[in-house]
């Protein structure tokens, strides 16, 4: 069973799909987000955000921002962010 991501910059929507796992660089240190994730607030540090789906995996960049788990999905809101494959 997948998780829904959706990643949010000031200015678009930079991801928004169902995946398999979601590695975040929270404030205190990188989190993998699973399907059926407690429920999570947290600040974001500035670097990677790890998609994987179906064995591929995506990367974005990130500076700063907010992690919110609730349900079977987690949202960023991020200060700024871009698909690494578009920098």
């Amino acid at each position: 069973m997948p998780i829904r991501c959706e990643i949010i910059s000031q200015d678009r929507v930079v991801f928004q799909d169902d995946v398999d796992i979601v590695v975040v660089p929270g404030a205190e240190g990188v989190m993998g987000i699973l399907p059926h994730h407690a429920p999570l607030l947290s600040l974001l540090q500035m670097g990677i955000i790890t998609v994987r789906k179906q064995g591929r995996e995506e990367y974005f960049t990130v500076s700063g921002g907010v992690v919110e788990v609730a349900g079977n999905q987690v949202t960023v809101l991020a200060n700024a962010a871009e698909n690494v494959d578009e920098i």
